[in-house]
């Protein structure tokens, strides 16, 4: 679990509550879910948090959370930026790898050596955490007052995002007396070596220009001539990344940490060479939560006045109200730093800290219940079992995939109106490219087992029972989620035949009816495939696989193969 260092006496300092001990301090930090994991050389705390918490990265932001916890502060308050006098220009040649930028101007900022180690700590840890060690989003802090922007048309001052060739340009970066070109940073400076690999294949490197030169080189390192310091008190805040949104949730969090200073916050215009925008974005999101559910899993009886009341000492707003069942729901609103508000569950669980876990009482259940498999686990023992007893050998995949593997190489387009063909659910930010998305279907995984065999003798008989989704609207989470059944028979004389004589003594296992009318699928060979129909219901697929799939994933035997949504056989 990610740590965070915090000052006892600034924490104490920024709550207003000196009278507390650090003995008391430590058990209202628990009551927040942060656990004391010991003190550093320097005598503060360091804390183990939860990671969905990143605005608890500062001790400003720990300190917040704390005076909502003591009834020192309720609702949400959301700081009034002064109107925008610097513009961040982006330019065409900027790296399609990193085409998004943020920032914000803070202005009056009191910076003393306490404040700035946790200003740089805030920085390195929303950098580790968030930003995927700078390679989503990455932050830079200068001093706006060794900034020069150029005149623009509306008078503002105006520094550019560009991208640059690796030896075009030369400045002074940080920790360091020599000018160097973005390249030679990579290079020869420690901390452009440990970053180098995040844009080392870029054709030209990100770089942020004021009227007087280079001043930045994300995600990298700043530039020496805008090093902030405890002198400094009106900042530039810059940021650039693969996301936009992160980004700017990134940037309300460090600027909810300076306003926590005393700071006043600055907009600042972000032109687009297609749009503008003006940041920071400080605008609030709302999820309906109802009543009921917030009793069944608290596990307590609870008035609509005490809900408004848990949500204001959680730092959100509620408001009650019926929804068009009749039911009490309340609408909740979320403040700009929040990131980690996904699901009503969350809101849940920050009414339960402010109510306080240690004052639920615990009782024994209504109903004594006895320990078992879940009804779906028992069907997919149960359909496995009859599988292995048809001769099939069970597998269990990956249930990521690449679009490659999972359409083209079984000829199938995303999207048709075919099995497993469905919208794919897609990782924004994937780890590799054979991982970029969660599988529609099996299938793809089994001749892929199949492809990585062809060293091994025939017969191979293989099944999986294996999770596939696909993109779908009119499910709560936008995904729908569900078991497949899938199965091959790869051997020198499989056929149709074969697959259905297997499916057939699989339903009759589970005493369905079973119909196989004929269809057609991309996959298969035309004439020598049917859908799998289901005591009434199309549910899957059932054929010869086509040569040219087979010659795909160089396989040099026939294979039949069928594919059933597992809930058919329920």
């Amino acid at each position: 679990m990610p740590t965070v260092d915090i000052d006892p006496d600034e924490l104490r300092d920024l709550t207003g509550h000196e009278e507390k001990g650090d003995e008391e301090l430590k058990q209202d930090l628990f009551g927040l879910g942060l656990e004391f994991e010991g003190r550093t050389e320097e005598g503060t705390f360091e804390l183990e948090f939860a990671p969905d918490r990143l605005d608890r990265l500062s001790v400003e932001g720990v300190a917040r959370s704390m005076r909502y916890q003591y009834g020192d502060a309720r609702g949400i308050h959301v700081p009034s930026p002064n109107s925008a006098d610097w513009t961040i220009e982006v330019d065409e040649s900027v790296p399609d790898e990193r085409p998004y930028v943020t920032g914000a101007v803070i202005r009056d900022v009191d910076l003393d050596e306490e404040a700035l180690e946790s200003l740089i700590q805030l920085q390195e840890k929303l950098h580790a955490t968030m930003g995927r060690k700078r390679a989503k989003g990455a932050i830079g802090i200068h001093d706006l007052t060794m900034l020069k922007g150029s005149a623009a048309t509306d008078g503002n001052p105006t520094i550019q995002y560009v991208g640059v060739e690796p030896d075009e340009d030369r400045f002074v970066p940080l920790d360091s007396d020599a000018e160097m070109t973005p390249a030679e940073v990579l290079e020869q400076h420690q901390t452009g070596q440990t970053y180098a690999d995040l844009v080392s294949e870029y054709e030209r490197y990100p770089a942020i220009y004021d009227d007087i030169g280079l001043f930045s080189f994300p995600p990298v390192i700043n530039g020496r001539r805008t090093e902030v310091s405890t002198d400094s008190r009106d900042l530039f805040v810059e940021m650039t990344g693969t996301d936009q949104w992160t980004i700017d949730k990134m940037l309300n969090i460090v600027c909810y940490a300076l306003a926590a200073r005393g700071a006043t916050l600055e907009e600042v215009t972000v032109e687009y060479p297609d749009h503008e925008v003006v940041r920071p974005d400080l605008s609030t999101k709302t999820k309906t939560v109802a009543h009921d559910r917030i009793e069944t899993i608290l596990g307590i009886g609870l008035d609509p006045d005490d809900v408004i009341d848990l949500a204001e000492r959680s730092g959100l707003e509620a408001e009650k109200e019926e929804n068009e069942d009749g039911d009490l729901v309340y609408e909740v609103t979320i403040p700009p730093y929040r990131v980690d508000v996904l699901h009503p569950l969350d809101i849940i669980d920050d009414l339960g800290r402010a109510y306080g876990f240690n004052e639920l009482e615990p009782r024994y259940p209504d109903v004594g219940t006895v320990g078992g498999r879940h009804e779906r686990s028992r069907l997919e023992r149960a359909v496995r079992e009859g599988l292995v007893g048809l001769g099939f050998e069970d597998l269990l995949n990956f249930h990521m995939i690449s679009e490659d593997e999972n359409y083209d190489r079984l000829d199938v387009d995303p999207g048709a109106d075919v099995y497993g063909a469905g919208e794919p659910a897609t990782i924004k930010e994937p780890y590799s490219e054979d991982f970029t998305m969660l599988r529609t279907w099996v299938m793809p995984s089994l001749l892929m087992v199949l492809e990585r065999n062809t060293h091994r003798a025939y017969p191979q008989d293989l099944a999986e029972i294996g999770f596939a989704a696909a993109v779908d609207e009119d499910e709560n989470t936008g995904v729908a989620e569900g078991r497949r059944v899938g199965a091959v028979l790869a051997s020198h004389d499989a056929g149709y035949e074969d697959a259905k004589a297997r499916l057939q003594a699989l339903a009759r296992n589970f005493d369905v009816d079973l119909e196989t009318p004929p269809t057609e699928h991309p996959t298969f060979i035309s004439g020598r495939t049917a859908a799998v129909v289901i005591d009434g219901e199309e549910v899957g697929v059932i054929g010869e696989v086509h040569p040219k799939v087979l010659v795909e994933h160089d396989l040099e035997v026939p294979v039949s193969a069928f594919e059933f949504d597992l809930e058919a056989l329920r």
